[in-house]
């Protein structure tokens, strides 16, 4: 597909599940325990599929209701405050957590939102993350298709010197968001589907020597460059935690 049609709203009225038009939405917010989330607006992209040529068989996905995501991964000073325990391989409280199960992740998304009083809080959808990962555009990155420019957005196997790093230190893509690519893989709430059918909603898990994964996105700290692109995916079992692996919260309106 040579040609490549992109719609957001961002700067347009957001609609709300009533269909009502919501304004004065702020761009960002903090949350009790310091999280900063940006606002994703409304709109349609191309999927592409799990491969290292980001123009094999893609499907549309829309983007019907505007959401916010945390602007950084969550950080092991933030998990210690809602779990009470670090659990993290590499130490530091600005660092992302890591060495988190999907399992335990739901449990620290049970307990933030019993804190404060909602059920706002959960992990994107694989759809919501790439769409929020790209920013608008259908290049191999957030900020083009060069390898050579990636360590100004992201901590992979060329520039981590084996280990995590604080967050947000990285340029953000164009809707704010740091760390999109590398530092550690990104939890997302679908199961993973090795498959290039042409779903709009990933149902199906994705099956390694016999363990069915939950879906990671980003690439992280010991990858190299190709498995940090906005397409790029992988898997682990939920039960199961490792030290390139925590992920990003999203907050529903």
């Amino acid at each position: 597909m040579d040609s490549f049609d992109f719609r957001h709203k961002k700067d347009e009225h957001i609609r709300n599940e009533h269909g009502n038009t919501e304004t004065n939405k702020p761009d960002s917010v903090k949350n009790s325990i310091g999280m900063e989330f940006v606002l994703i607006p409304v709109g349609d992209f191309w999927m592409y599929s799990n491969t290292l040529h980001h123009k094999d068989p893609v499907h549309r996905v829309t983007i019907s209701k505007p959401f916010y995501l945390g602007k950084y991964q969550v950080t092991q000073e933030q998990w210690e405050i809602v779990m009470g325990e670090k659990p993290s391989c590499f130490e530091g409280n600005h660092r992302p957590v890591e060495c988190v199960s999907w399992n335990d992740v739901q449990e620290f998304i049970k307990k933030l939102n019993s804190k404060e009083t909602s059920g706002k809080y959960r992990l994107p959808s694989e759809s919501e993350w790439e769409y929020a990962c790209r920013a608008g555009t259908n290049t191999l990155y957030s900020f083009g298709d060069s390898d050579i420019d990636l360590s100004e957005y992201a901590w992979y196997y060329s520039n981590s010197y084996h280990k995590t790093h604080p967050v947000g230190q990285k340029k953000p893509n164009s809707w704010g968001l740091h760390d999109m690519h590398g530092n550690v893989w990104e939890w997302c709430l679908d199961e993973n589907q090795n498959t290039p059918e042409l779903s709009t909603i990933y149902k199906a898990s994705w099956v390694i020597a016999g363990i069915s994964g939950l879906a990671l996105r980003g690439g992280g700290w010991i990858n190299y460059a190709d498995k940090c692109r906005a397409s790029s995916r992988s898997s682990y079992h939920s039960d199961y935690g490792s030290y390139s692996v925590g992920f990003r919260l999203l907050m529903s309106l």
